[in-house]
């Protein structure tokens, strides 16, 4: 039991960070200048590096795109290589953006597929989501009817998954509703003691959760929410038959309705979780979020919609103005507004309560923000224009190579920094 959980935390981790695997051959797309971002109107040229197992070798040709992020390409063609070598003239870009150039060539009767992203003025995109005018008063009382409901905090030791030094438990408590309900896993310090807390929001997806028992050593209490409203120490199976069948796009349910939109169960959840937080005898009343993807576009919301939390990190957020496809221009996960049949004023409008921008404007707390440009499932475009509105104390840790995945180095980094503050916050 205990070497099979093992591996499975082993997995676990691995995925917070994961990059893709190693090949021989490698294509490498970067800017000729040594510089990853210009103002409109200066002209880029990408450099192409062939390699394989790390010296640059060939002679062939090879196909390119360039497009403005997300959007079709601008021009594209063919570039021979020799030596390894090529460069692409690629043009410019006359206003804030991003511009994508994407080199295919074959070898060994494999293709291989390089890209690399440069930002126009990114400091200054700003959101196509408009914060709805009633906005605080929809989530005051979401979060106010929620809490009729009784909290009906519940916990369960998991005795085959605590260590020496930390206590795992299976945790639920009452959402927005009858019988809605909200779980997570658990872990606390073993040593008696008072710590601050970590709401750990979870990436797209169904599945189950196993706590993070690495990070709790280091002297903090983390919550890792599912948020589905069903146990997370379900079989495997129980999660993959879930996600593909009444699960299955759950993130695009009910856009045209504010009150009926998946994700307003799960924001109240999650803001509930910090009730849940709250009751615990162990916590010293310091909190952060943490996530990323879908989760990081959660720490965003939940910090900016509850003044109890005292910082946050928040990897490649999601659902950050995913309404920017009206505009022309790269939108947010989960990109179903890239369906024109979907820009309809009853879906922008619900969007819009939910969009991260419209949370990221009520952000006071101080925050790390960390992603790539060569991200297709998180824009860099919509990364950008959500962290250009936060006006509050904000680091932002960018590794440009990276599509939706982030460096080892990424995740230490976010970790270190959210626990030396949360242990120097006090209450």
């Amino acid at each position: 039991m205990r070497v099979s959980f093992f591996i499975a935390l082993l997995l676990s981790v691995a995925g917070a960070f994961a990059q893709p695997a190693e090949r021989l051959y490698h294509v490498a797309v970067y800017p000729g200048s040594g510089s990853w971002n210009y103002e409109p109107g200066r002209k880029v040229k990408f450099e192409v590096l062939f390699t394989r197992c790390d010296v640059p070798m060939g002679d062939m040709e090879a196909r390119y795109e360039v497009s403005e992020d997300m959007m079709s390409p601008l021009r594209s063609g063919t570039v021979r290589i020799r030596n390894g070598k090529a460069v692409i003239d690629a043009g410019t870009m006359n206003k804030p953006g991003f511009m994508r150039c994407k080199v295919t060539l074959k070898q060994d009767g494999r293709e291989y597929t390089g890209m690399g992203t440069v930002g126009f003025s990114p400091e200054k995109l700003k959101p196509v989501t408009v914060q709805p005018a009633d906005f605080h008063e929809f989530w005051d009382k979401a979060i106010a009817d929620a809490r009729k409901w009784d909290l009906e905090p519940m916990m369960t030791l998991i005795p085959e998954k605590c260590t020496p030094k930390v206590n795992v438990y299976h945790v639920s408590w009452a959402n927005n509703g009858w019988e809605s309900r909200m779980y997570g896993i658990l872990t606390v310090p073993s040593a008696p003691g008072r710590y601050p807390a970590i709401l750990k929001l979870p990436g797209a997806g169904v599945r189950a959760y196993n706590g993070d028992i690495g990070n709790t050593e280091k002297g903090v209490m983390i919550l890792e929410v599912g948020i589905h409203g069903i146990p997370v120490n379900l079989p495997a199976e129980v999660y993959t038959k879930l996600y593909n069948g009444a699960l299955k796009g759950y993130h695009s349910f009910n856009m045209d309705d504010r009150d009926r939109f998946y994700y307003k169960r799960v924001i109240t959840g999650c803001v509930r979780g910090i009730d849940f937080i709250e009751q615990l005898p162990w916590y010293n009343g310091c909190l952060a979020t943490f996530g990323g993807s879908q989760g990081g576009g959660l720490s965003i919301i939940i910090a900016g919609l509850d003044k109890r939390v005292d910082a946050l990190v928040s990897y490649y957020p999601a659902m950050s103005d995913m309404a920017g496809y009206t505009a022309g221009r790269a939108g947010g996960w989960p990109h179903t507004m890239k369906d024109k049949r979907f820009h309809t004023p009853q879906v922008i409008n619900t969007l819009s309560y939910f969009d991260v921008s419209s949370f990221a404007r009520e952000i006071s707390v101080p925050g790390l923000y960390t992603f790539g440009y060569n991200d297709m499932v998180c824009p860099p475009t919509t990364t950008c224009s959500v962290y250009n509105v936060i006006d509050a104390p904000k680091e932002r840790r960018i590794a440009e190579t990276t599509g939706h995945y982030n460096y080892v180095e990424q995740h230490w980094d976010a970790w270190r920094w959210v626990i030396d503050y949360l242990k120097n916050c006090s209450k």
